[in-house]
């Protein structure tokens, strides 16, 4: 609800600069983030060489919410589905995400 998809504003939008916006957000609620835990579900491209950076850009852009000189610490995971479904088909990508947030 805070970034709808309808909005013509957010066209084109960095995700990495959302997810700083909602990083900045959750440290001044009081919170911050402990760390991240990312699925990303894609027979293409392979992500495998690119995880270290995707992981550092991650920690990078959470860093309002790191609570801080704490670094986020942040996991990627690449998976593969071996032709099952539409990610199976390389018709699209799946992506899950967990987030563990702790007060003060």
């Amino acid at each position: 609800s805070r970034f709808p998809s309808d909005d013509p504003a957010l066209a084109g939008a960095s995700s990495l600069r959302l997810l700083e916006e909602v990083a900045g957000a959750v440290a001044a609620a009081g919170w911050r983030v402990g760390n991240v835990d990312v699925v990303v579900a894609a027979e293409r491209p392979r992500l495998g060489p690119h995880v270290p950076a995707m992981q550092a850009r991650l920690a990078e852009a959470l860093a309002p919410a790191a609570g801080g000189d704490a670094a986020v610490s942040v996991r990627v995971s690449p998976k593969r589905t071996e032709g099952l479904g539409f990610v199976g088909r390389a018709e699209g990508i799946a992506v899950w995400a967990v987030v563990l947030l702790e007060s003060g």
